[in-house]
């Protein structure tokens, strides 16, 4: 059954997954233009050659001394000297591989940042989507309550209606212009907004229809799959490799460095040459960095545990929201497809069959229920593209 389920899941997604190419695009194109996500990339090559800067071997140390001698029968003395001090052999290795696992972490980093930034677009895209549906269902509406509006004033200028009437479906007609307008204003800050993100480049969009994406017949299941490959959790794990790699460094430092170099010496004639070692004892240098590192360990290992907690309950929430938002979309869609008595109520009207009011309050009952529909449908778009950012 679980097999069914998941092919039939599957081919829903192949289905919506062709009405989103239109959002897709519009994401791939946000994500090469918007100017956070460039800005951040540069940020991020500097700071991996950043990463890169320090871990060589320290400048070669070169001496030289002139000494007058006094009285000057002793003559002068010249000491040169070239020395060239290094870590214990095995910390250059765990510095080298400590560099290359924070650079992968900050492109962990980037593709958390990436993510975030697309979710707020498609989110945009989804409350667009809404707005431009309201913004049709209003321009019906404005024009149909024109229409009557109309209708009554010449009733009202032939006497067949009074003012009383013939105010109610005027507010009604300037109450139907108004919100409609509203709706567009908040349409063009929605447009705005999309135009930031995508590098202050225009984006036409001007679907209406938020299209109900399939949730995965289980919950568990499809999120052991999600986890991997969540960046933030990548992140918190890789920064557990990181400090247990800053435990094995900080134990090669506390090892004894070594310098090793030329030296000579002038004097009265005389010439010596030779080599010169060196050793430093660690006895005060590194005191405690291997504890501290060691914390770091732990510490890491708490985040990333209440990371996957925080994520397992934000998404299983979602989840369950999603599950009811998508129930409660597909009633009203088919109550509204099934039971609209908006055409019959025109007609009734028309004819005389019902009163102004009547008709008032029996289409606004409609409409309210359209709107209620949009606004679901918009909710349950929005949920689901969080539960599904990783996707992106």
């Amino acid at each position: 059954m679980k097999k069914i389920l998941f092919v039939l899941f599957s081919l829903c997604i192949l289905f919506v997954a062709q009405a989103q190419n239109g959002i897709d695009k519009i994401l791939q194109e946000i994500e090469t233009n918007n100017t956070s996500l460039l800005a951040l990339q540069k940020q991020i090559e500097a700071q991996k050659l950043s990463n890169k800067t320090g871990i060589s071997l320290p400048n070669p140390e070169v001496t030289y001394s002139h000494l007058w001698g006094t009285p000057r029968e002793i003559g002068n003395q010249k000491e040169f000297g070239v020395t060239q001090s290094f870590d214990f052999p095995t910390v250059f290795g765990h510095q080298n591989r400590l560099v290359e696992m924070e650079n992968q972490n900050l492109d962990l980093y980037y593709q958390s940042e990436r993510m975030n930034t697309l979710l707020r677009a498609k989110q945009i895209i989804i409350e667009l989507t809404y707005n431009n549906a309201l913004s049709d269902h209003y321009a019906k509406r404005v024009e149909t309550a024109r229409i009557i509006a109309d209708s009554y004033q010449k009733k009202f200028e032939q006497g067949e209606t009074n003012a009383i009437e013939r105010n109610k479906i005027q507010l009604n007609f300037i109450t139907c212009v108004n919100k409609k307008e509203k709706i567009d204003i908040e349409r063009e800050a929605l447009r705005n907004e999309l135009k930031s993100l995508n590098g202050g480049k225009e984006i036409q969009y001007n679907e209406t229809e938020n299209f109900l994406y399939p949730l995965p017949p289980d919950f568990n299941e499809w999120y052991v799959a999600v986890e991997l490959k969540n960046p933030i959790l990548q992140y918190l794990s890789k920064q557990i490799d990181i400090k247990k790699q800053q435990v094995k460094l900080s134990r090669a430092q506390g090892l004894p460095k070594f310098s090793a170099g030329y030296v000579s010496e002038r004097i009265l004639g005389q010439k010596l040459e030779g080599v010169a070692v060196g050793i430093s004892i660690p006895l005060w240098e590194n005191k405690n960095n291997v504890k501290q590192a060691k914390a770091g360990v732990r510490s890491s290992e708490t985040s990333l545990e209440d990371g996957k907690i925080q994520y397992y309950t934000k998404l299983q929430t979602l989840f369950n929201q999603s599950s009811s938002l998508q129930e409660t979309a597909q009633k009203y869609r088919n109550a509204i497809s099934s039971y609209s008595n908006e055409p019959l109520l025109r007609k009734a009207l028309d004819a005389g069959e019902i009163s102004l009011l009547e008709y008032l309050l029996e289409v606004e009952f409609y409409y309210d229920a359209f709107n209620n529909m949009l606004e679901v449908e918009r909710d349950y778009a929005l949920t689901v593209s969080e539960l599904t950012a990783i996707e992106l």
